[in-house]
């Protein structure tokens, strides 16, 4: 009963908060600009309202606090993924408000915005062990206890997720997608662990991600935007650790890795051989290069992403 009051609530303030966003951007004429070096056929989107991972990040929020106080799930856990969401998606709002509202090129600069996430994940980190999470981390059977080493490994995994679900963000309903299997698969192992702090956290973010993707699919009415890719690949970071599997989200969030390993081996040979070795970077926009239609690449990479989850939870 928990859990479906926790999926529904989530679900019905993204459901009925989106087209509110989605009307004050249309009437203020606020949209996402796409990449001029992006396909062609992407100029379409140019106008989308964006930002709608606020909707979702707060949604899910409030939905963990509020909730928390009745079913008494509030502790160093569900505060500590709250904490969580609401940072990495205040550092994307600033950036997509910079961006956007301002009508900049650009948001934060990358080195700032660098510099907010590792300290950001640094300092909930420290203050998730104050709240009393026992912070451990098995790395290839090592089992890693120092609390500031642990901080430091968790400040990497947090900010590269944060960015790899950010690139993964490019097509309508791709990050949504992969964030709900990735989501639904934490939210089982919390379920077969007992943990009901992060299953109930999970469930949280599942029902508004749910609800999004109803405005996200293709043809998006509107874009998640930083706010949401950035909570929601820290959000899943964190959650690694706090059921000791953080190199799950390798294989969870296979995807996330490929999309990411796809740019930095095209920066790489470009700058050291002068080549490509893709038609375009992220992954997503080579097979769209190559042909494929938005919907095949959406629907193939939420297909693998699917079977990795399986067969991670198959395997362990």
């Amino acid at each position: 009963m928990q859990s479906i009051v926790t999926l529904t609530t989530s679900f019905l303030l993204t459901l009925i908060c989106t087209p509110l966003f989605i009307q004050y951007f249309r009437r203020k004429k606020l949209g996402q600009t796409t990449r001029e070096d992006g396909p062609l056929w992407h100029e379409a989107k140019t106008g989308t309202p964006t930002m709608g991972g606020t909707v979702f990040t707060l949604a899910a929020m409030v939905t963990i606090l509020f909730l928390g106080l009745i079913f008494n799930q509030l502790n160093g856990f569900t505060v500590s993924i709250v904490l969580t969401l609401g940072v990495f998606g205040g550092i994307g709002f600033v950036d997509d408000f910079i961006s956007i509202f301002k009508q900049q090129n650009e948001g934060l600069t990358s080195s700032q915005k660098f510099i907010a996430q590792v300290v950001s994940s640094f300092l909930i980190i420290i203050l998730g062990g104050a709240l009393g999470i026992d912070w451990t981390a098995n790395i290839f059977g090592f089992q890693l206890q120092n609390t500031i080493l642990i901080a430091l490994f968790a400040s990497f995994w947090m900010v590269g997720f944060s960015n790899a679900t950010n690139l993964t963000d490019g097509l309508d309903g791709l990050a949504t997608g992969l964030s709900i299997i990735a989501y639904g698969t934490y939210a089982w192992i919390a379920y077969q662990e007992a943990n009901h702090a992060v299953l109930f956290s999970c469930l949280a973010v599942i029902g508004g991600l749910v609800a999004f993707l109803f405005y996200n699919k293709k043809p998006a009415k509107i874009f998640m935007g930083d706010v949401g890719s950035l909570a929601l690949g820290a959000g899943l970071a964190i959650i690694s650790f706090m059921l000791d599997r953080p190199l799950s989200l390798l294989v969870i969030g296979s995807v996330f890795v490929i999309e990411t390993a796809s740019v930095i081996l095209q920066v790489a040979s470009f700058k050291t051989r002068g080549k490509r070795i893709f038609k375009m970077s992220p992954i997503h926009h080579h097979f769209e290069m190559s042909g494929w239609s938005e919907s095949r690449v959406v629907y193939t990479f939420w297909a693998f992403g699917l079977a990795s989850s399986v067969l991670y939870l198959l395997l362990t």
